[in-house]
């Protein structure tokens, strides 16, 4: 059986509707670094922009910043994940900040290449996943995928995962001091990864403008 032109396009845009990227980005000014920050200024620990994509399988994190990524021992990136059970835990450290921050799992972005994902359960030590040289570094961006796999949920869909971005520089590489290792933050209370991305939108539109064009035209051939 022939299927006509637009009925082919309906279908495979109904394939496609549910696989479309979602992304947020936001922006943060430059020189913001918090008054509880004792490190150096480094344009590396200063955030300007970063961005969460929703893929088909997890969830791909970029991050931008006011200087070249991964000079610096010490320096890491680190996004705190709601996925439902978040609990403002920076504000349990010393000095006490980020009252607003909720999150229950974190993505950690080294400037060495190497990540890690810890998620923490309702009761129990959190759930340690090293992954070794998955980063992308790239003059002032870095950038990094982490599956659903390691990051289920506690309660929120993965589109109602919420994000926070922060920048640390340690004292000592190997271990987290005090919160006043923390430059700067990025995402306020959290941001989701709930929007299509506009080019997918686009895409799909044109399509229906196209169909809708072809079967004018069949139309008027047949007049």
């Amino acid at each position: 059986m022939m299927i006509k032109p637009a009925r082919f396009f309906i279908l495979a845009s109904a394939l496609l509707l549910p696989s479309l990227q979602a992304m947020a980005t936001v922006t943060d000014p430059q020189g913001d670094y918090l008054a509880t920050y004792s490190g150096p200024h480094l344009g590396a620990m200063d955030l300007v922009a970063a961005s969460v994509v929703r893929r088909a399988t997890g969830f791909e994190f970029s991050v931008t910043t006011n200087g070249p990524v991964g000079q610096t021992t010490g320096q890491l990136y680190v996004w705190g994940i709601n996925r439902g059970a978040g609990t403002p835990r920076l504000s349990f450290g010393s000095p006490s900040i980020g009252g607003n921050v909720n999150f229950d799992a974190v993505f950690v972005m080294f400037g060495n290449g190497d990540a890690r994902v810890a998620a923490f359960p309702a009761a129990g030590p959190p759930a340690i996943t090293n992954l070794p040289g998955v980063l992308s570094l790239n003059g002032n961006s870095i950038s990094g995928f982490a599956p659903f796999a390691l990051l289920p949920s506690r309660g929120f869909a993965f589109e109602d995962y919420s994000f926070t971005l922060w920048s640390r520089q340690r004292v000592n590489p190997a271990l987290d001091g005090t919160n006043a290792e923390v430059a700067d933050f990025l995402g306020g209370a959290g941001f989701t990864a709930s929007v299509p991305e506009p080019a997918s939108w686009a895409m799909l539109l044109a399509g229906f403008g196209a169909v809708g064009l072809v079967a004018r035209r069949r139309r008027g051939a047949l007049a």
